[in-house]
């Protein structure tokens, strides 16, 4: 991956912006910039350079995964290093450093306030809005074969989950099978804490897997994820136990149908609140609109829920190299709920759905 070229990508920015500098603290856009996985780290860009500040835990890894950056070992946190080096060094790289962006929603107020102490008083913090973010969006396609592979390889967790999922298993018993195969596998961590979901306790959206038994009849959702060479997948597949009753199969059966006519609709140029639409609109014409929830996806990456959002409202217009889910759902409470999900990459003409497989209810 080109760490230098997304470095000069975002300084080119600075004057748009109206920038001199940018602190970045954000693991996950710190990891995207110049490649450093470590866990304690800030990085900071200027118009002519970027220097990451690290502590010692971390001087033989920083210097093997940095890459664009000047690495700097501090005796002292990072976010105070990087600090005071700014004010040492504000004339010396290039035009006078003054407005400093800063991760605004990625900052403490103790953390602001420090950053505050250890600058000048004419120094001037910008807070930026999802800048690096906005930058992830679009993905190389280095980054696309590595979601490629993280998606293919969480949904064949699944097919552990089929061979465990019985009347009277916990939930907990269901994941910690899925959880490992996944180790076993080569898995980073899961992305998210998975969840599994039976019986009436499938109506919770983020039900995540308990020590309740899965009852002999009745929806079992499993919503589940890998971390692999850093990039995470998010899955979802409905399961029946037990013989489905013909409305559990209409449920089924028009979440499927939402899934369907969104990702029929992904195409670049189309705004996401369009995509939304097109699932919400089957479900509301089969009567069960009121019982969808939450928005229809998100972004995937480095993280497990990235910009854009796919809900109502929202007007970002895809693009190629965006990779998002569509996760459309039913939850009625006290009986059950359904949910589909898929990750996608928006390509010319329209997407690719990442790990296709027949979706089909299965029953237990």
């Amino acid at each position: 991956m080109d760490h230098k070229g997304r470095l000069k990508s975002l300084q080119a920015g600075f004057d748009r912006n109206s920038l001199d500098a940018l602190l970045v603290t954000h693991l996950p856009n710190i990891r995207y910039l110049c490649g450093f996985t470590g866990t304690s780290g800030i990085l900071a860009i200027h118009q002519t350079g970027s220097v990451f500040f690290t502590d010692g835990r971390y001087s033989e890894q920083a210097r093997t995964e940095v890459q664009g950056a000047q690495v700097v070992i501090a005796r002292k946190p990072p976010l105070a290093a990087a600090a005071e080096w700014l004010a040492k060094n504000r004339n010396k790289v290039g035009k006078k450093l003054r407005r400093l962006g800063i991760e605004s929603e990625h900052l403490t107020v103790a953390a602001r306030s420090q950053l505050s102490s250890h600058l000048r008083s004419d120094f001037r913090l910008r807070e930026t809005q999802g800048l690096v973010e906005r930058a992830r969006m679009v993905k190389d396609a280095d980054e696309i074969a590595l979601l490629r592979s993280a998606a293919v390889f969480g949904a064949s967790l699944f097919d552990r989950a089929l061979e465990v999922i019985r009347p009277g298993v916990t939930e907990n018993e269901v994941a910690a099978e899925m959880e490992y195969a996944a180790r076993r596998g080569g898995a980073e961590q899961m992305s998210f804490p998975t969840i599994i979901a039976a019986g009436k306790r499938s109506a919770l959206p983020h039900g995540r897997a308990s020590a309740v038994a899965i009852p002999s009849r009745g929806f079992v959702v499993c919503d589940f994820g890998v971390i692999l060479t850093g990039y995470c997948s998010d899955r979802t597949r409905t399961v029946h136990v037990g013989r489905p009753t013909s409305e559990a199969r209409r449920v089924y059966e028009a979440v499927r149908e939402a899934q369907a006519a969104a990702i029929e609709v992904v195409k670049p140029g189309v705004s996401v609140s369009d995509v939304d639409r097109a699932a919400r609109n089957i479900l509301k014409q089969r009567g069960l609109g009121r019982h969808f929830t939450h928005s229809t996806g998100h972004g995937v990456g480095l993280e497990i829920h990235e910009p854009p959002r796919i809900a109502s409202g929202q007007k970002e217009l895809l693009c190629p190299g965006m990779v998002i889910t569509i996760e459309p759902g039913v939850y009625i409470a006290g009986s059950g709920g359904v949910r589909i999900e898929d990750m996608v990459v928006v390509k010319q003409g329209g997407c690719e759905v990442l790990a296709p497989t027949n979706k089909e209810l299965i029953t237990i």
